[in-house]
């Protein structure tokens, strides 16, 4: 069996996220109420009970996101006996779900971690202001047809392909003009569905450069160390281990295309049979059995879940 670990990204969100792990698993409570001290904010009150448009807010739901993956993980190491090392061969996540995949693989410090991800959402959102800027998925179309679109679009103003999750599932970025342009176009192009998102801001596209900067700024006063398993970095779709290399990669994520569907195609390609995602919800293996229906998918987040999957290890 060669398997990797992967991370997800924001979307994951919802009230109650966390909170049976919490309760079963003295491991997950501790690192929920380390980065509540950390962040100086009871962020796990916020997980576990709402309200649910606080949750939601991009500089709160980066951090939850992580915090239920290295719950999730320290309960599998500590719990399980999990030995990442020897367990995986590649490590990925989705967007923030990066980070995630860096704390777990010992690159960042946990606290280190939840407060990168309070400055990226923060500084995410702060780059444009509410309402202009949009995102909208593309069903039906592969990378290449969205990023014409995107390009078609855009008219002077910004749009251009942000998230390539699934074969026929690209999501756009940009100028809420443009981006509903594009919706327009799809639809005419043939795309089988063309919907814009509820999201707070246009995630990576060149709008969030501000955020770039600031996570420049931010991750240059971390300390990283090499990592032991190979991140699959969502520009590149391509394994980094070296810190200076993982720093510029996560600062160019910020505005890049997150290429989620040939990173998944790249670890398939490598050997990997099976991948465990870690953390909230199941997003991502329902994805990665899109990409590939001969991977082995399961999604590792819940009291019955961890059960199961300490079996096979």
């Amino acid at each position: 069996m060669s398997r990797a670990f992967v991370f997800p990204g924001q979307a994951s969100q919802a009230v109650g996220m966390g909170r049976e792990v919490a309760a079963a698993f003295p491991a997950a409570r501790e690192v929920f109420e380390e980065i509540d001290d950390t962040l100086d904010q009871k962020l796990s009150k916020l997980m576990f009970e709402g309200p649910e448009d606080e949750l939601m807010l991009t500089e709160n739901a980066q951090p939850a996101i992580m915090a239920v993956s290295l719950a999730v993980m320290r309960v599998l190491a500590r719990d399980g006996g999990l030995n990442l090392v020897t367990s995986a061969v590649y490590l990925a996540g989705h967007s923030l779900g990066e980070y995630s995949a860096l704390a777990a693989g010992g690159s960042l410090d946990l606290a280190d971690t939840a407060r990168l991800l309070k400055i990226r959402g923060r500084a995410m959102q702060q780059a444009v202001p509410v309402g202009q800027g949009a995102m909208a998925a593309l069903m039906g179309l592969d990378l290449d047809a969205a990023d014409a679109i995107a390009k078609e679009a855009a008219s002077g103003e910004v749009c251009q392909a942000a998230n390539d999750n699934a074969p026929g599932q690209v999501v756009v970025s940009g100028s809420a003009g443009a981006v509903a342009r594009a919706v327009d176009i799809a639809k005419s192009k043939g795309a089988k569905r063309a919907i814009m998102l509820p999201v707070s801001a246009p995630f990576h596209c060149a709008l969030m450069a501000p955020a770039a900067d600031a996570m420049a700024d931010a991750l240059a006063k971390v300390a990283m160390s090499p990592l032991a398993v190979p991140l699959v970095a969502n520009v590149t779709a391509r394994p980094v281990t070296a810190p200076a290399e993982i720093r510029r990669l996560l600062v160019e994520q910020v505005t890049g295309v997150v290429r989620w569907r040939e990173s998944v195609l790249y670890m398939k390609e490598q050997g990997v049979t099976h991948i465990a995602e870690v953390g909230a919800g199941r997003v991502l293996a329902g994805l990665c059995k899109r990409i590939d229906g001969d991977l082995a998918c399961v999604s590792v987040g819940t009291p019955e879940t961890i059960e199961e999957f300490l079996k096979t290890l």
